[in-house]
Order: structure tokens, then C-alpha cells, then sequence
């Protein structure tokens, strides 16, 4: 998936170099993220087994896509922020019913658009441009477009 996401970001014309992805020590309790300019930082202290890492650089690497590809993505903007939330968390595997099952959501049915919802808002409220409500609005507007918006896959992976 890393490979697919790497090749689709080269192929919208944002080619991205060896030293794009970088593991760091994070003082913060995040996994990574990813900055327009800089590239993507994973937080290996934060990292016990390679699949966590593999599951960060592809959520960042959604992101990355998704800033290469929206000439104007604002990520102060909430919807903005949102939508490419929105977009990471449905495309990259984070809500798999067997990830959700190891951080204690035993939900059964509709645990993956709760799982990505509740990811959502913990990101973008995270964002200092966004409050709690803010964000809630903005996700909820975006909600439709951006969960069915599956590029470069052709489908939900």
C-alpha cells in the first residue's frame, strides 16, 4: 500500500524523496503526521511493532496525496481538515474491526464509519484553528464527499 500511495503521489506530480519519511522521537502523545514542505515524521517512541508504523506512514501518506492533489487544501481550514480526516481514516485501515478490537471498541456492526467519526474529531480538534464544535460542523458537511471519495483507489481498500 505504501508502495501504490508513493507511485500515485509521483504520478498527481509530487514526487517525494528519500529522506520525506522520518522516524523521530516525539515529545507529544501522537503516532505522526504529516506537513506540507517537510514531509512525514513517524514517532518511534511511540511505535511497539512494524504494522503500527506501516498503518502511520499510510495515513500520512493519504494526507500527503490529498495535499498534492487540492490545489487550494488549507489545513487550517476544519473542513478541510476534515475531509482529508475523513479520507485517512476510511482508506488506510485505521477502523479495521481487528484494530478497533485491540483498542476495546467490540462493536460489531457500523464500527467503521464510529471508528473513523471518532478519529476524526480527535484530530481536527487537536488543530488549534478548530474548536470542538467547529469541527463537529465540518465534519458532518463534508462527511458525504469525502468518505466516498476513494482516490487513487478505485475502491475502499
Amino acid at each position: 500500500m505504501v508502495k501504490f500511495l508513493r507511485e500515485n503521489l509521483e504520478k498527481s506530480g509530487c514526487a517525494i524523496g528519500d529522506k520525506f519519511i522520518k522516524a523521530i522521537y516525539c515529545n507529544t502523545k501522537v503516532s505522526g503526521g504529516y506537513a506540507r514542505g517537510e514531509g512525514i515524521v513517524v514517532c518511534s517512541n511511540h511505535m511497539n511493532i512494524q504494522d503500527e508504523v506501516n498503518q502511520v506512514v499510510i495515513h500520512e501518506l493519504i494526507h500527503a496525496y490529498d495535499d498534492c492533489r487540492a490545489a487550494n487544501l488549507d489545513w487550517t481550514n476544519c473542513a478541510h481538515h476534515a475531509c482529508s480526516e475523513i479520507r485517512s481514516g476510511h482508506l488506510s485501515g485505521d477502523c479495521h474491526f481487528k484494530r478497533e478490537l485491540l483498542r476495546g471498541y467490540l462493536k460489531v456492526r457500523g464500527h467503521g464509519q464510529e471508528c473513523v467519526r471518532r478519529r476524526v474529531m480527535k484530530s481536527v480538534t487537536a488543530n488549534p484553528h478548530c474548536s470542538e464544535a467547529a469541527a463537529k460542523d465540518a465534519m458532518e458537511a463534508v462527511w458525504d464527499v469525502c468518505y466516498n471519495d476513494t482516490k487513487p483507489f478505485d475502491r475502499a481498500p
